[in-house]
């Protein structure tokens, strides 16, 4: 009698592999979580003979703090506010010249390094910069105010404006074509279309997309660092760099860091508590159908405003974009000359190489964990594995970086093991967004495919090879482009542990910019930039699946000759 095999009930390609995606998404949880635990230990250690009285009783911490509060608050306001008629306007105009491109460069700021900004910024807004004769001949604004609150209001503005309005163009271009086709038959007007269609879509995603843009301008440190104009324009992550750098005052940083991480988490607890999570990786949304009956609001006045809008947005972005591009084309001949240039931008490719694939390991090992205990109908377990990842967005990364500088100082020397401290931070800091954009590859396969590679006995690592990696690669490579452009960029962590006699792009950068060496900046950022974009091109093309027999020539003019009607 033949033997008779025993069902398979697993789902997913992940759970042919027994225990293992639990057991690594239990080791990536533990250590998540332990590093967050760990720093924050050393934290409370640290800081257990001070008082938080002492925020608001010295002066000076407690106008820091009001400055902080205000300079993060007024940029949220300004952002998610002027966000809001930017993607209306986006979504009732799905085509006009230019419109590819700006949705491009819109993309670009949630990986763009915060120092090529700061870059592109002062070459339109400094006191020598293209504005500098527009502004002389109307007289409308200072000489000096991309410096102080108005500069680092400008620069978030530029930063969190393109990423905001992108997240909700994305949720706008969700809603059904039907609902549309509905309100054009209705003749809905356009305070109808407003209370019936577009603020059920933007209502769930504003308070966590408020979250995290306070977060981000909360815990900005080189736009602070490099545009804060003195000491009136200080902030809490500058003040605790400070007190770690240069006071080696471990006590006062230990209560800075405490000060963020208890105003950041109570912010995302109140965000968390209502909303719809809004995605970290902007996607593809489907396009919406085009015709008179589709937009009636698209009409009359709406479109005087929508091309001031519009034209605003192009205005805020592409000029700084295309001063990097000009003045980093004019500072190519001191490329050769520049002989720490070279050794700067490989050491923060191998620092970015190692923190994505740190950060690309932990996202999939917390996925396919949680993954695994949603198909055995863990929910609690699940959410719990997965929302562990998501915990480091509420930790900055100099409030991370002092917890484990603290943990660690006993046996941390200098040199490489503070790059590696660096690359740590790095990792944790980008698995958010590299969880973000693996979550929607990781179920897998559908349940007759399933059913199919069972009959076939595709199992173990065939399955794993033949059909789940054919679904993975394209999600991640993308994650490991996005964490290591965060890596790239990042300025906070290697500011407090690196060395300036060894420094990464970002470093280099700010030392030149800081100097005044404004040729070998300009040269510099250009670098970075196209580091950016280079790597970005290279994993495309590296997981861009070819045909394995391609047509030749000939034949393929003749299918395309007889597809022509």
């Amino acid at each position: 009698m033949a033997e008779r095999r025993r069902p398979v009930s697993p789902l997913s390609p992940w759970a042919t592999l027994s225990r293992w995606p639990l057991g690594g998404g239990l080791v990536a949880l533990v250590a998540v979580v332990g590093l967050g635990a760990g720093s924050l230990g050393a934290l409370l250690w640290q800081a257990r003979e001070l008082h938080p009285a002492l925020l608001w009783q010295e002066p000076w911490l407690a106008a820091v703090l009001r400055f902080t509060l205000w300079q993060a608050s007024l940029s949220t306001l300004l952002a998610i506010g002027l966000a809001v008629p930017v993607a209306l306007a986006l979504a009732r105009r799905p085509r006009f010249p230019g419109r590819r491109l700006l949705l491009r460069a819109m993309e670009l700021s949630l990986v763009l390094p915060s120092l090529i900004a700061l870059f592109g910024l002062v070459a339109v807004h400094g006191r020598r910069g293209w504005l500098a004769p527009l502004n002389d001949w109307l007289g409308g604004l200072p000489e000096d105010y991309l410096y102080g609150l108005s500069g680092i209001v400008l620069a978030h503005v530029f930063y969190n404006l393109p990423l905001a309005a992108r997240l909700m163009l994305q949720a706008l271009e969700e809603a059904p074509a039907v609902q549309w086709r509905l309100a054009g038959q209705l003749g809905l007007t356009r305070g109808a279309l407003w209370r019936a269609l577009e603020w059920p879509r933007l209502a769930p995603l504003l308070p966590r997309l408020a979250a995290l843009v306070f977060t981000l301008c909360f815990t900005s440190f080189a736009i602070v660092m490099t545009l804060g104009g003195g000491p009136r324009s200080s902030t809490l992550e500058v003040a605790l760099y400070q007190a770690m750098k240069f006071d080696h005052d471990l006590a006062l940083a230990a209560l800075l860091a405490l000060t963020q991480l208890a105003i950041c988490l109570t912010l995302w607890l109140l965000a968390l508590s209502r909303g719809g999570p809004p995605s970290l990786a902007v996607g593809a949304a489907p396009g919406q159908a085009c015709g008179r009956w589709w937009r009636r609001d698209a009409r009359g006045l709406s479109r005087l405003t929508d091309a001031l809008w519009l034209t605003g947005l192009a205005a805020l972005l592409l000029p700084p974009l295309a001063a990097v591009l000009v003045a980093g084309v004019g500072g190519l001949p001191d490329l050769p000359r520049g002989t720490s240039l070279a050794p700067a931008a490989l050491r923060s490719l191998v620092m970015a190489l190692g923190a994505g694939l740190g950060a690309l390991a932990l996202a999939v090992a917390l996925l396919s964990g949680s993954h695994w205990l949603r198909l055995r109908r863990h929910p609690l377990g699940a959410a719990a594995m997965e929302g562990g990842g998501q915990l480091i967005l509420v930790i900055p990364a100099l409030v991370l970086g002092t917890g484990l500088f603290l943990l660690l100082r006993p046996r941390l020397g200098s040199g490489w093991e503070g790059y590696g401290l660096v690359v740590l931070v790095n990792a944790f800091m980008a698995l958010p967004f590299a969880m973000q954009v693996v979550r929607g590859a990781i179920p897998g396969l559908s349940a007759p495919e399933q059913r199919l590679a069972d009959q076939f006995g595709v199992r173990g690592r065939a399955r794993l090879r033949w059909l789940a990696w054919p679904r993975l690669r394209r999600p991640l490579a993308l994650a490991l482009a996005y964490a290591m452009t965060l890596s790239l960029g990042d300025f906070s962590v290697i500011a407090l542990f690196g060395s300036p006699s060894a420094p990464t792009l970002p470093m280099l950068l700010f030392q030149q910019l800081s100097g005044y060496r404004w040729q070998g900046a300009a040269a510099t950022a250009m670098l970075l930039l196209a580091l950016v974009v280079g790597v970005f091109a290279l994993l495309d093309r590296l997981t861009r699946r070819l045909p394995r027999h391609p047509w030749p020539p000939s034949v393929s003019r003749e299918i395309h000759d007889a597809r022509l009607p």
